[in-house]
């Protein structure tokens, strides 16, 4: 059983309603609260509830995993971790879902061993991410224009506050440690993503292009060199 404090809060959202309680049923097992929604719809009017994972399909009558987390992420500047459920499993169906902002991406048909085990993998490392930033308690990084906050886990941009999931968080507060020092993508990889092999480099890739993005100009200054890596630099 998954035993970790507080309980983790997991949103399941598929129009397979036997799915859905197959998920609930064998997450509840392993210690997780679990509600589910039908649509997305509905799992849009339960998002003032504070949950710690959604795991979201891809294709459901109406609006779609994609819209649904594009709302969550621009609309509601919602950071939760998201994981994708999907019979779509091409490389640029993946890169999609983490382009819009999802941590992980799950392919059907999958084993429930296989649910469970991503599903711990990110309780994990947002667990971990909290205790190396109480490490860092009261520190403040900053770079140029762009301030990371580790007290509330904010991210400003001149006075403009700036959402980013937990990944991208992640990354840019590796980055805005050492300014300067290259990481390869396995670095970047080990360092976020810890021993979760099934995290394609590229996705490092994907996630760092839409941190530039939401840096807007000052995206410029995490660059990357080939045979070298990524740094943030003047």
């Amino acid at each position: 059983m998954y035993n970790d404090n507080p309980i983790r809060r997991i949103l399941v959202v598929d129009d397979e309603e036997d799915l859905c309680e197959i998920l609930q049923f064998n997450l509840e097992n392993e210690g997780f609260s679990v509600d589910v929604a039908y649509s997305a719809e509905t799992a849009l009017t339960m998002m003032a509830t504070k949950y710690d994972l959604l795991l979201l399909d891809v294709m459901m009558t109406g609006m779609s995993g994609y819209q649904l987390a594009n709302k969550i992420r621009n609309a509601l500047k919602l950071t939760v971790p998201i994981i994708f459920l999907t019979a779509k499993n091409t490389e640029n169906d993946v890169l999609t879902g983490f382009s819009i902002g999802a941590d992980d991406y799950i392919t059907k048909p999958f084993s429930i061993n296989e649910v469970i085990a991503r599903v711990k993998a990110i309780c994990r490392r947002t667990a971990n991410t909290a205790e190396n930033s109480e490490c860092d308690a009261n520190q403040v990084f900053s770079f140029e224009d762009i301030t990371l906050n580790l007290n509330d886990k904010t991210t400003f941009v001149k006075d403009k506050i700036i959402p980013l999931t937990k990944t991208e968080f992640e990354i840019l507060y590796m980055l805005i440690k050492s300014p300067g020092r290259f990481f390869s993508r396995q670095q970047i990889l080990d360092s976020v993503w810890k021993n979760e092999s099934y995290v394609l480099e590229r996705s490092v890739d994907v996630h760092i292009a839409r941190l530039r993005k939401k840096l807007g100009e000052d995206g410029c200054y995490i660059v990357n060199r080939p045979g070298f890596g990524y740094t943030i630099s003047i």
